[in-house]
């Protein structure tokens, strides 16, 4: 699990100067999430987020089909996704982290529905992350990656 230096997210040029990866994993999960959905690529997939406990860090939204998941990693099994991300939260909180999952019915994209849960809308970065999350997913071998995640599901085994 990769951690931020302190005050990286409060600072907008140094956020955005952040590699793609971890751009898209440490606050901007929910605009590659947007992006994807109005892809090509988003039959069948919907979009899910994980909601800490009160007081705890750990949000997360990515887009799955119920087995299979896409985030800042690419394609997984969405099992294996929400068993690292939560159990490399809970490594870090001793004391108890938990959360829900949760299906997301409002626009990713929105600016208002976002802000309204926590979340930079897309005209709140220091340029449109829009366009970098659809680079971001053009890259992608979306074939390759969903065969890739399908084998390596837990449903299969």
């Amino acid at each position: 699990m990769y951690k931020l230096k302190a005050g990286i997210k409060n600072d907008p040029l140094r956020r955005w100067a952040l590699p793609d990866r971890v751009f898209f994993g440490h606050g901007a999960c929910h605009i590659l999430a947007g992006v994807f959905l109005k892809s090509e690529h988003a039959t069948g997939f919907f979009a899910e987020r994980i909601i800490p406990q009160d007081g705890f860090s750990g949000n997360h939204i990515y887009v799955t089909d119920g087995s299979i998941a896409f985030d800042y990693h690419g394609y997984s099994d969405r099992l294996r996704l929400l068993q690292q991300h939560t159990s490399g939260w809970a490594d870090h909180h001793p004391q108890g982290w938990n959360c829900v999952l949760e299906r997301v019915e409002f626009d990713l994209l929105n600016t208002t529905e976002l802000n309204c849960r926590n979340m930079l809308g897309p005209n709140q970065y220091d340029k449109n992350p829009i366009p970098r999350a659809q680079s971001f997913i053009q890259r992608i071998d979306h074939g390759k990656g969903v065969e890739s995640a399908a084998r390596t599901s837990y449903l299969f085994r």
